[in-house]
Parts: structure tokens; sequence; C-alpha cells
């Protein structure tokens, strides 16, 4: 009875939690470059049936006929990369990775990835993102922009006023999944250097957009929403059964 109280109170934990993770990814459904958290329900642990024969109590080899499983938890969260639609914003400085790869970002806490593309002209005519965030060229450098009419290329050669004055630098990982670790809500870091020299092409005046169904996140909140509500009923007729056991047993 103890184990089944278990069982549903962790099926109740690891439910509140994905909600949280869904609350958050239907929070950025219009957030520019926004990668959704997933994650997946696992078995907590498991324990084994001995069947009670006669022959357990004579120092005999116990009877396997199983094991019982104890609840559920969250596995570690997933990032999914997959590229989200590009919306056309026809600004000059707005930037959209199609295919593979990450603009980089000096942080003060060392270099990022993201695949934000909102890009602006802070007061010393650098190129930063909206949190003021520097945007890296190729050679790991700030990228320095004179005044004038922005041109890029898809392969993010930088000319203003028709002269060339940088590079958009880009990194790219061969399992972002695995390498990536999300920092900021946007942002994300990686213990080693790029492992990938396999880029996509820039396209300026857009934006990628989150990759987060909002449709396919309703549903799922109410499919987790009622697991909860089945798990807190469990736990509710645990908890009743065993007020009943024990009275029981204390009347005898």
């Amino acid at each position: 009875m103890i184990k089944g109280l278990y069982s549903a109170a962790s099926a109740m934990l690891a439910n509140l939690y994905r909600q949280g993770l869904l609350a958050h990814n239907v929070a950025n459904v219009d957030t520019p470059g926004f990668k959704q958290a997933l994650t997946n329900l696992n078995d907590f642990k498991e324990s084994q049936v001995i069947y009670p024969t006669d022959a357990n109590l004579n120092n005999s080899p116990l009877q396997w006929i199983g094991n019982l499983g104890l609840g559920v938890q969250t596995t570690p969260d997933i990032t999914d990369f997959q590229q989200g639609g590009l919306r056309h914003t026809g600004q000059a400085l707005d930037f959209a990775i199609e295919g593979e790869g990450f603009f980089r970002i000096q942080t003060p806490d060392g270099e990022r990835y993201t695949r934000d593309g909102r890009f602006v002209r802070d007061l010393e005519n650098n190129l930063v993102t909206i949190d003021g965030y520097q945007v890296l060229d190729d050679g790991g450098q700030p990228i320095n922009l004179p005044d004038g009419d922005v041109a890029v290329s898809p392969d993010g050669t930088i000319m203003v006023n028709g002269q060339t004055v940088a590079k958009i630098g880009l990194a790219s990982f061969e399992n972002p999944a695995q390498e990536l670790i999300r920092d900021l809500p946007n942002l994300f870091a990686a213990e080693g250097g790029p492992t990938s020299d396999i880029y996509g092409s820039i396209a300026q005046g857009y934006l990628e957009m989150s990759n987060a169904n909002p449709a396919q996140i309703m549903t799922q909140m109410v499919s987790v929403t009622r697991a909860y509500e089945a798990a807190q009923k469990m736990v509710q007729t645990q908890d009743e059964l065993l007020g009943k056991t024990i009275s029981t047993l204390g009347s005898v």
C-alpha cells in the first residue's frame, strides 16, 4: 500500500515538472530562435516481488515472480534544435540562419551561441544582440559597423556602403543536443569548441521563429493535467485505504 502511495506521488511530481516545462515553451512561442525543451518519463525504481511460500520460511531459495515499479521520474531536459520557420521583417540588422550553425556571442561569462538574430547597433556602432551582448566575427572579434547602408551576403560577409567590413561568425556542432547546454533562455554554452564546419546560409531581413508549436503544446498540457489529476486521486485513495487499515488493525 505504501508502495502505491509512493508511485502515485512520484507521478504527481513528474507531471508537475512536465507542466512547468510546457509552460516555459508556450511562453516563448513568439521568441525568435527559441528552441523548446523536452522531457520524458522513466521508471523511478523497481523492486523484486517474492512469492511467499512455506519454503521461503525454511531458508529455501526465494521464488521470484517479477518486478514491481515504484513510480516514475522525468529524464534530463533535451533541447529540440529543429529549425523554426522564417519570418520576413525587412530590418537590415535582422538575420536568420537557414541550415546548421549558431551566431557567436560574447557575454561576461564567455562565448555563447544563439539562433536569435535580432541585432542592433549600440552607441559605439558595435553590432550587439537586443540584450547588449557583442556579436562576433569569424575571427572571434566584435563587429563594428560604420554608418551607412548594411548588406549581408548568404555567407555572412557584411558590407557597409559597398565596402566589406567583417564577416559574421558562425559556430556549428555535430550533435548540438548533446554538446550544448542552455545557459540563458535563448543562449547556449559548450564545454568544448565547435565540432563541425558545416554552416547554413544567412538571410538578411528575416528572423527564425520559435520551433515550439502552440497547438501541440496545449494538447500536451491537457494530457499532463489529466495525468496529474489521476495521480492525485490515486494518492487520496491510497491515503484513505491506509487510514482504514490502521483503524482496523488498531481495533483488533
